[in-house]
C-alpha cells in the first residue's frame, strides 16, 4: 500500500474523473482507480494510475476516496456491495445532486463508519486547471482540514460550512444561472445566424456586455435580500422587451421558448402586483412558501 498521506482512490472515470486522476498524478500523488466500465481505466493506467479489480480493493488501497459519478444513486450502487470496506475511510463525493441527496448520502456513509465531504466542481467543462475553476466543499470542518492538502491539486478550494448539503446548494445555484445563459446564448447566436449575419462579429459584443453582469448581480442581490426588485412599470417594460425578443426570433425561425418563459414570469409579477395592491417581484414569486407562487 502506498503512503496514505500522498495517495488517493478515484472512483468514476468519466471526463471529470479522468481530469482528477491526471491532476493528482501531476502533483506526485499515487492514484488507484476503479470504473464500472474497466476500459475507461486504460488511459489512466498509462498515465501511472493503479487499476483496482474491485471497489473493495479500491477502497482498501487508500484512506481517501474521491467519487466522480453521475449522481448519488450511483454511489449506493457502487459502494453498497463493498460497504463493509467503508469503515475508517474518507469519502469525498464530488458528484452532482440535490442538497438533500448529499445529506442523505452523508448519513448513509457515516452509518457504515466512513467520514464524508460533499463537493461541487465549478469548472470550465472538465478543465479543472482553468483559472476560473474551483471546488465547493462542505461537511465537518475537521475532516476538510485534515484532507485539504491532499485534495488541493484538483482545483482551488472553497469550504462553505458544516452542512453536508451546502456545497450542492451553491453548486446548483450557480448551475441555475449557467443553464439558461447557455440556452440564451444559443438563441441569440441562432438569431444572428438566421438573420444572415456573422456570429463571430457578434460574440465580442456579447463578451463586452457580460462584463456588466457582476454589477447587476450586486445590485439585484441587495434587492433580493429585501424582497426583490419590484417596480410595476419596470416589470411591464421587461414584458415588452421579452416580446421584442420573441418577435425578432420568430422573424428568422428561431425557437424562443426561453424568452416565452421569461415573459411569463414578468406577466405573473404584473398580475400578482395588481391582485396584492403592491409591487410583487419575480424573486418573491419564486420564493418558497410565497402565496403568489
Amino acid at each position: 500500500m502506498s503512503d496514505l498521506r500522498r495517495s488517493v482512490t478515484v472512483i468514476g472515470l468519466g471526463p471529470m474523473g479522468r481530469a482528477m486522476v491526471a491532476a493528482f498524478l501531476k502533483a506526485g500523488i499515487e492514484v488507484t482507480v476503479w470504473n464500472r466500465s474497466p476500459e475507461q481505466a486504460d488511459a489512466m493506467v498509462e498515465l501511472g494510475a493503479r487499476r483496482a479489480a474491485t471497489v473493495a480493493e479500491a477502497l482498501d488501497d487508500n484512506a481517501v476516496a474521491v467519487l466522480s459519478l453521475t449522481h448519488y444513486a450511483a454511489m449506493y450502487d457502487v459502494l453498497g456491495p463493498a460497504s463493509d470496506h467503508l469503515r475508517g475511510k474518507v469519502i469525498a463525493n464530488l458528484s452532482s445532486d440535490s442538497p438533500e441527496q448529499a445529506r442523505r448520502g452523508a448519513a448513509w456513509l457515516r452509518q457504515r463508519g466512513a467520514e464524508f465531504l460533499s463537493g461541487g466542481v465549478m469548472s470550465a467543462g472538465d478543465n479543472i486547471e482553468h483559472p476560473a475553476s474551483y471546488i465547493f466543499y462542505s461537511g465537518p470542518r475537521a475532516v476538510f482540514d485534515a484532507h485539504a492538502e491532499l485534495l488541493r491539486p484538483l482545483s482551488p478550494q472553497e469550504y462553505l460550512g458544516p452542512d453536508d448539503g451546502l456545497a450542492q446548494v451553491f453548486y446548483q445555484g450557480l448551475l441555475t444561472i449557467f443553464h439558461p445563459w447557455l440556452l440564451a446564448f444559443d438563441q441569440a447566436t441562432a438569431m444572428i445566424a438566421g438573420s444572415g449575419h456573422d456570429i463571430a462579429q457578434f460574440v465580442p459584443f456579447a463578451v463586452r456586455s457580460n462584463a456588466a453582469f457582476p454589477y447587476f448581480m450586486e445590485q439585484f442581490s441587495v434587492e433580493n435580500q429585501n424582497g426583490g426588485w419590484a417596480d410595476v412599470a419596470g416589470l411591464r417594460m421587461m414584458d415588452a422587451g421579452a416580446q421584442h425578443i420573441i418577435d425578432a426570433s420568430a422573424e428568422v425561425g428561431v425557437d424562443a421558448a426561453l424568452s416565452h418563459a421569461a415573459q411569463a414570469f414578468w406577466r405573473r409579477a404584473v398580475a400578482a402586483s395588481a391582485a396584492a395592491g403592491r409591487a410583487v417581484s419575480t424573486f418573491e414569486l419564486m420564493g418558497a412558501g410565497s402565496e403568489n407562487a
